[in-house]
C-alpha cells in the first residue's frame, strides 16, 4: 500500500498496536503502565520470527522484565 511504502522510505518496518491504549488506559484511570516490546515480524512480509523463537525469545524478555521489578 502506499501508506507502507512511506513507512518503508523512513526505514520503520515493525508495527504495534496495543501501547497507546495501554497508555490511554493508566492515565484514564491514574495507574502506572510500562510496555516491553520485541520484533516478531515486519510489515511488509520481510522478516518473520517462528514460533519457536518467539516463545523463547518472549520468555527471556519476560524474565528479565521481572527481575528488575
Amino acid at each position: 500500500t502506499d501508506s507502507l511504502e512511506h513507512w518503508r522510505k523512513l526505514g520503520i518496518l515493525p508495527l504495534e498496536m496495543e501501547t497507546s491504549q495501554l497508555y490511554t488506559l493508566a492515565a484514564r484511570f491514574g495507574r502506572q503502565a510500562l510496555s516491553i516490546l520485541t520484533v516478531s515480524d515486519m510489515m511488509d512480509g520481510s522478516g518473520f520470527t517462528s514460533s519457536e523463537e518467539r516463545e523463547t525469545g518472549f520468555r527471556s524478555m519476560v524474565e528479565i522484565a521481572l527481575s528488575a521489578l
